[in-house]
């Protein structure tokens, strides 16, 4: 079992996280699905391969993610987000009115919380000095 959780662990998770995300859709349409709406585009093995490699590593995340902080954990990280986001707005450092910039910062949010319900066993043996272990049945 690893037990040298670092920053960097974290950040390669989290590096993960945000190429997965903004690789699958992005306001600038340089993405997954972009490619897959673009008027040139041509359905064929080397697209399906990419969506079939995007949807797998999708469902690691989440999984991971769902399994280590649950819906509770990831419902509080969203709001705990979304009330930064709120305090920025009311500061005026951001406005709403740029979707595109919503949009970045939207995905930015959901690739920090995906890495650390990835990252999160690690934290908590750290905080706490208990082990997370899956249930294997017989």
């Amino acid at each position: 079992m690893a037990t040298n959780f670092t920053a960097g662990s974290f950040f390669a998770r989290w590096l993960f996280a945000a190429a997965l995300a903004f690789g699958t859709y992005n306001p600038s349409d340089y993405s997954y699905i972009g490619w897959m709406l673009s008027d040139t585009m041509e359905f064929g093995p080397v697209p399906a391969i990419i969506g079939v490699v995007l949807l797998i590593a999708w469902i690691i995340y989440l999984r991971a993610t769902f399994l280590s902080i649950g819906w509770l954990g990831v419902s509080l990280g969203a709001a705990l987000f979304a009330c930064i986001v709120w305090l920025f707005v009311d500061l005026k450092w951001l406005s709403l009115d740029s979707t595109s910039v919503m949009g970045y910062l939207a995905l930015l949010l959901l690739s920090l919380i995906l890495a650390t319900g990835m990252s999160w066993s690690h934290i908590r043996r750290r905080l706490t000095g208990q082990l997370d272990v899956d249930d294997v049945e017989d």
